[in-house]
């Protein structure tokens, strides 16, 4: 498996996604953490995507449908379209397309993603998640601002 190359086109699976995927480095952009993430996905580590969410979604994700999503799809090139690493001291964008086989055809997902910096980890901020939470509540990254100030306008 050494010689795998990583979904994320950067190189070999071993040396590059791989070893986010269990544990051994943390991400230092968002941009690399969006690739192991897309790898994840390939690579059916649904933990990993789990774990690399914002703290305060994670227990809200659905991880049968992210393992089916996952399972269901041939995962076949990530393309990034952009990166803005510093929305502020906290945040960054990264602009994507995500090419796969639904079994079908060739689709394509073109999304634009938010991460969030807590800790010395770069989270993934899911706009998909069904949290009810107010804007003067902690913030879903763990940063203990409110809401309001720090990752509402990313959601």
């Amino acid at each position: 498996m050494s010689g795998q190359l990583c979904p994320c086109g950067l190189g070999f699976y071993s040396e590059c996604c791989q070893p986010l995927h269990l544990g051994k480095v943390r991400a230092q952009t968002a941009e690399q953490l969006m690739r192991s993430r897309y790898s994840a996905f390939a690579q059916h580590e649904i933990d990993y995507i789990i774990h690399t969410t914002a703290l305060g979604q994670q227990a809200v994700l659905d991880q049968a449908a992210i393992a089916d999503w996952s399972k269901a799809n041939q995962w076949l090139k990530l393309e990034i379209v952009s990166t803005n690493e510093k929305l502020d001291k906290t945040h960054a964008q990264v602009e994507f397309k995500a090419h796969y086989h639904d079994g079908q055809q060739i689709k394509i997902h073109h999304e634009i993603s938010y991460f969030v910096k807590h800790a010395q980890a770069w989270y993934f901020l899911d706009p998909t998640t069904n949290l009810q939470i107010t804007m003067k509540q902690p913030c879903i990254c763990g940063s203990m601002k409110k809401f309001k100030q720090c990752c509402v306008e990313y959601i």
